[in-house]
Formats: structure tokens, sequence, C-alpha cells
């Protein structure tokens, strides 16, 4: 930020006054002009220390969740991949086996995009389970909303987030599924806190990932940890997914969590 000295009105020109500074008002000219630069120092001092002090406020939200402290990858597909070229590397059936999800539970795919996890989700549930397909862009949840339609799944729903809040029921779900997206979270630590409340007790949070910095469309392993672990998750296990052409991450909640406030953003 740069701040610029206005002329001084006091001091006349050299054609106007004819000044010389042997002239009473040459210098009281002087005089008024070294004061005018002094006060407009002080102000510029006093606006950048303003500056710095609302800074750190600004990287938290209205909530008082922190923002990451790191790239926020663009949203810019609702598919990571071809749905023909994932089942020929068996992904679903990989990912969903190693959450460990069994007939008759309650699921929720985050950041469901076209549904390709929402609709496999479905059939692995059974009819006496459930799904809730969320995404956050209204033009993906309303597509979504059509196929699920299309495709007479009964056991699916549709719904619409925001990118602070997945908006899921309370004590709803055994698993949450958040597949090839964490990345793009630009509210990371404030979403992961709200699905706490989601989860029933014994259940966990799913995360697929590619093992690269976020700005690359991944999530490094440790990175992903710390942010999850700042906001009351354990960590269960984490194995390579080369189904899914990157890594599986298991959290289930661990204590209380914590107050907004007292959360820090993680290095990346």
């Amino acid at each position: 930020m740069s701040f610029g000295v206005a002329p001084n009105p006091f001091v006349p020109s050299a054609v106007e006054g004819r000044a010389t500074s042997e002239t009473p008002l040459a210098r009281t000219s002087t005089r008024l002009g070294t004061n005018g630069f002094r006060v407009a120092g002080m102000i510029a001092a006093l606006l950048l220390a303003a500056c710095g002090q609302a800074q750190p406020q600004a990287r938290r939200d209205a909530a008082g969740f922190p923002f990451p402290d790191r790239p926020v990858a663009s949203i810019v597909s609702s598919r990571w991949s071809t749905e023909p070229q994932r089942d020929l590397a068996h992904e679903a059936d990989a990912v969903i086996a190693a959450a460990g999800v069994r007939p008759g539970m309650s699921v929720a795919d985050v950041g469901a995009g076209e549904g390709y996890y929402s609709v496999r989700l479905a059939k692995a549930v059974g009819g006496r389970g459930r799904v809730l397909a969320e995404d956050i862009v209204p033009a993906y949840r309303d597509g979504l909303a059509r196929r699920i339609a299309r495709e007479r799944l009964a056991n699916v729903s549709v719904t619409l987030g925001r990118p602070d809040d997945a908006r899921l029921p309370p004590n709803g779900f055994d698993r949450i599924f958040l597949i090839h997206m964490y990345h793009e979270i630009s509210d990371p630590y404030a979403l992961m806190w709200r699905l706490r409340a989601a989860l029933r007790p014994g259940g966990r949070i799913v995360i697929v990932d590619a093992d690269r910095d976020t700005a690359s469309h991944g999530t490094p392993p440790a990175l992903l940890k710390c942010e999850l672990e700042a906001v009351g998750f354990r960590q269960i296990a984490q194995r390579p997914m080369p189904a899914a052409s990157g890594y599986l991450a298991l959290f289930e909640a661990s204590g209380e969590p914590p107050r907004p406030a007292a959360i820090e953003a993680c290095k990346a």
C-alpha cells in the first residue's frame, strides 16, 4: 500500500510568490511544508498499523473458524474422471469395501457432483439403508436429482449445502464420504467441525485424495491429518488407494469439539 502526499496549499510556487529562502514567507512555508510531510508520514504509519491489526481477523470466517493457510483448488468439474474408466479400475468397490460400508447403513456423499459414488453407495447400503448426496453447486445438485429420479433410486436423497456447512442432519450417518474434493473446500475447518455433529456414535469420515499439493488438486496426507485433528478428529487408518489414484484416510470424532476461536490453521 502506498500513500501520496498532496500538494501543500500553504506553500507558494516559485512563480506565484517568487519567494526565496531569505524572506519570512519562504521560511514560514518551509516550516509548514516540513510539518505537512511529518503529518502525512504519521497518517501513513497509523493506516499501516491498522491494516496489520485487521489482518488476523480477516483470516477467520464470521463464525470464528480459521481459513486454510494454503491454496484452495477451484471446482472445475462435476466429475473426477469418466465412470467407465473408474469402474474398470474397480474404484468404488475398493473404496466402499475399505470404508466398511454394510447393508442398512446411512451414508452421506459430500461434494457428490454427478453422483458416481452416490448411486453405487445406494446399492451397497441396500433398501434398508439410505444415501444423502450433497453438493454446493446448484447445477450439480439439480443434475444429480434428475439422475436419481431417472434411475429410480428410492433410497437416495439430494441436498444443497454451503462451503462451510453441508447441512447434514445431526446424528444421522455411519459414514460420510468426501471423494477427490477435500482440496476444493474453501472453509475446511468450519465444514469438518460441523460434520462431526452429523456422525452417529462410531461413525467415520472417509476421505480419498491424491498425495500432492492442494493447488494441484490433491492434499498431502500429513496436512489432511493436521487439519482434521485441529477440529477434533482422530485418524484411524490411512492406506494407498491405487484404484482411486490416491490414498484413503479414515477419521472418527475424538473428545469434545474445540471452540472455533481456539482452532489454529495448519501450515502447508
